[in-house]
């Protein structure tokens, strides 16, 4: 039975490893928004990718999240965030706060995506988010 949930720690591992290395990729060359220029549809393609893997990114890590801890715990959260306490917990994460914040911007991404908040949530994919997904990435690759 153990050997199932390692199976599927490293299958739910692989996911999330590879959707925070597409966010890693779409940051490689991208400029700081600027609010102040006008964009052409093919100048917002590199943003709304990047946009589109963050959202991946974070559904998947937060799957993961909960893969991980139903292999420690072999019982799930009751809430999201007693899931983020218990990946903190186990130094997975930085912060609750700082993942309840990337959900929430996921979250306006898919559903406001308003025009005057287009420059701070590419502010805060491009530095914040960006380290804490790859904080993630690192502490995902210590477990085995």
């Amino acid at each position: 039975m153990k050997q199932d949930y390692q199976l599927l720690l490293e299958s739910s591992k692989k996911k999330a490893l590879a959707a925070i290395a597409l966010v890693e990729a779409s940051l490689m060359d991208l400029s700081p928004y600027n609010d102040q220029k006008t964009y052409n549809p093919k100048e917002l393609e590199v943003y709304d990718a990047l946009s589109d893997r963050f959202i991946r990114a974070v559904e998947i890590c937060i799957k993961f999240f909960r893969t991980y801890e139903y292999y420690l715990f072999t019982t799930p959260s009751d809430t999201f965030r007693d899931l983020l306490l218990n990946m903190e917990k186990q130094n997975v994460i930085s912060s609750i706060e700082i993942w309840i914040d990337m959900r929430d911007i996921k979250n306006r991404i898919v559903h406001d995506y308003l025009p005057d908040q287009v420059k701070s949530i590419f502010d805060l994919l491009m530095v914040d988010f960006k380290n804490e997904l790859f904080l993630v990435k690192r502490n995902i690759n210590l477990i085995k």
